[in-house]
């Protein structure tokens, strides 16, 4: 680096402090590099399989900084970051108006974009401001301000329709907590 080392570099950086994969020729500062918390420390010639295994463990390896922001709730004001393949989007938290689990996974779908991040539902859970989010069954969380319509349904459950055409089923025991929240 022309103006210093990756060291000078990280003592310049302010919170948040991105994963780190140190890239190098010398073999002398892998211990540091692991003091400051690199993910990863690769001597040169890398070999394409040894960086593919560090860039996996990047993608799945949530920082210091992100475990610790990860425990604070939003609140309505808020926004988002989210990654989405190849573009980021910053998304305020009043315009989600579903979050639907798909494994370890959770789809967010918006008015126009549903990208999917790595979060389960109850992760995402924990941080939402449940004063706008309900629970509605074991792979939904919805917004209450995109809601359109809401019908009875089957076996004491409600059918909510919400902005942008998504339907959701709400199960017969968050049926009833939904009544009891929403009820004058």
């Amino acid at each position: 680096m022309p103006d210093g080392t990756g060291f000078d570099l990280l003592e310049k950086l302010t919170a948040p402090i991105p994963h780190i994969i140190f890239t190098t020729a010398h073999d002398e500062y892998a211990l540091r590099a692991f003091e400051v918390n690199a993910l990863d420390y690769l001597l040169k010639p890398i070999e394409a399989k040894r960086l593919n295994l560090a860039l996996k463990r990047m993608q799945t390896s949530p920082s210091v900084v992100e475990s610790e922001i990860a425990t604070t709730r939003f609140t309505k004001a808020d926004r988002v970051f989210i990654r989405d393949d190849d573009k980021c989007l910053f998304i305020p938290i009043v315009e989600i108006q579903l979050l639907e689990s798909e494994g370890n996974y959770t789809r967010i779908y918006t008015g126009t974009q549903k990208p999917l991040i790595y979060r389960s539902l109850n992760a995402l859970e924990e941080r939402m401001p449940m004063e706008i989010f309900f629970r509605a069954n074991r792979s939904q969380i919805i917004n209450l301000g995109h809601i359109e319509t809401i019908e009875n349904w089957f076996s004491g459950n409600l059918k909510v329709h919400l902005r942008g055409g998504n339907q959701v089923e709400i199960s017969r025991r968050q049926a009833t907590s939904f009544r009891e929240r929403a009820a004058l």
